[in-house]
């Protein structure tokens, strides 16, 4: 047996004593990919990925500039964070009705924003009232959907409710609580009543742009109507609404027969 070894072009090759000679097999080293092109991809990547996250932050922030340009966005964010329409006072022991020991209540006054209730559940916490104890109001009244969710806060924690302003010396004096702020009045445990104090209502209507005003106006009612009996004040006082857009009065002997008022009203 003999063996011709000889290299060609394509390498050495082996010549058996018959039939054609055959290349061996051969272990060709392992090729790297080129460096170029991963330099290339890796490079493109944290460019594409700051192209879709600036993509993503314009789109919110468009979105969010069309949110915020309506007016009642910027006025709910002004309630919110700048200027609160409400102001509030936590009174020691506040006399009302000529209690031989008063309690803690928490004085609010000023207009029902749009943010009110966000506003008043953080000084409530501030507060620390227990149940039993009081929120003495002095309204104009304002956003009514806010002053509904004021009033579940109040009636879930037990709180009572009066209409009123409080002296140096602890006194409560007569106040005026109107529109809006008489579902806040409403939601008490306890309604007291301040002689002197005012409760006002009126019809409701609504005046939000691109909405039908009677549709509206019927699903505020029926609103109105469920949260007042769930608070066990009568229907009458939704009659007393509807019957005019401008504010009534309602005297004293009038809100203690709409169950308005729960004590009899004194004088302090």
């Amino acid at each position: 047996m003999s063996f011709d070894y000889r290299e060609d072009k394509t390498g050495p090759f082996q010549r058996p004593p018959s039939g054609p000679r055959v290349t061996p097999p051969s272990i060709r080293p392992v090729t790297q990919p080129a460096a170029g092109p991963a330099l290339v991809g890796r490079s493109r990547r944290p460019l594409w990925s700051a192209i879709i996250f600036i993509v993503l932050i314009s789109s919110i922030g468009i979105r969010a500039w069309r949110d915020l340009s309506r007016p009642e966005a910027w006025a709910y964010w002004k309630d919110q964070y700048f200027s609160p329409s409400l102001t509030s006072a936590l009174v020691a022991n506040a006399d009302i009705n000529g209690a031989a020991h008063g309690r803690p209540a928490l004085v609010v006054h000023g207009k029902i924003g749009p943010a009110a209730a966000n506003w008043f559940r953080d000084r409530l916490d501030q507060a620390h009232l227990a149940a039993g104890d009081t929120v003495l109001l002095s309204s104009p009244g304002g956003d009514v959907d806010q002053a509904i969710i004021i009033g579940e806060i109040i009636r879930s924690r037990g709180l009572a409710t009066a209409v009123g302003v409080v002296d140096a010396n602890g006194h409560v004096g007569p106040s005026y609580c109107a529109s809006a702020c008489v579902f806040v009045y409403t939601a008490g445990k306890n309604r007291y009543g301040v002689e002197g104090s005012m409760l006002g209502v009126h019809r409701f209507v609504t005046a939000t742009p691109g909405r039908d005003p009677v549709a509206e106006t019927q699903r505020t009612t029926g609103m109105v109507l469920n949260y007042m009996t769930r608070m066990g004040v009568s229907s009458s006082v939704v009659e007393a609404m509807s019957e005019t857009r401008d504010v009534r009065w309602l005297g004293a002997k009038e809100a203690i027969a709409m169950n308005l008022v729960t004590d009899p009203v004194v004088k302090p």
